[in-house]
């Protein structure tokens, strides 16, 4: 089942794919390219990538046109997107990143939600179930990946709205 993307105006634009040298340009830019980034990443629910296969990856490589993101750009691409809590590096070589077009707490806040609505506080899940589950099937944290889900469930944790238990067949959550 593949979704089309609306790709914006900007990626048809060829000095898109150059970082401009005014600083509100480059803002206004560097806004639309982590919109971009974001946006992308949530229809395809991508999670994770290196740097190289975002860089050879639609995203920052507009065929159409020839042209292409240079690496230095992605990282500062990359690199805005961490500032604003939507990426977090996976090595020291900043080569591997996680990217949340959610952030660790607004997915704890929508798990807390369902949980909530759905009158299962005070009962226990595997991190499966969570995001594999029939009972999930129409939730937007429906096929979320492991390490995001653990973020969200840490900041739930903080919250002592649950916590994250070890249950024979790996971890679970409880929810309060």
């Amino acid at each position: 089942m593949a979704m089309s993307f609306e790709w914006p105006w900007q990626y048809r634009f060829p000095p898109f794919f150059t970082l401009q040298p005014n600083v509100d340009t480059r803002q206004k830019q560097l806004a639309a390219w982590c919109s971009l980034v974001l946006s992308f990443c949530r229809l395809h629910k991508q999670a994770s990538m290196t740097v190289m296969e975002a860089q050879e990856s639609p995203l920052f490589n507009n065929v159409k046109l020839q042209r292409k993101l240079p690496v230095e750009s992605i990282q500062v691409v990359l690199e805005e997107l961490r500032k604003k809590g939507n990426l977090e590096w996976l090595d020291k070589n900043k080569s591997s990143f996680l990217i949340m077009w959610r952030r660790p707490e607004e997915w704890g806040k929508l798990i807390y939600q369902w949980v909530s609505r759905s009158g299962q506080n005070n009962s226990v899940f595997t991190l499966y179930e969570l995001t594999n589950g029939e009972d999930t099937e129409d939730e937007e944290f429906h096929g979320l990946d492991e390490a995001t889900l653990l973020r969200a469930l840490q900041a739930l944790q903080q919250e002592h709205k649950a916590e994250i238990i070890t249950i024979s067949d790996g971890r679970g959550v409880k929810f309060f």
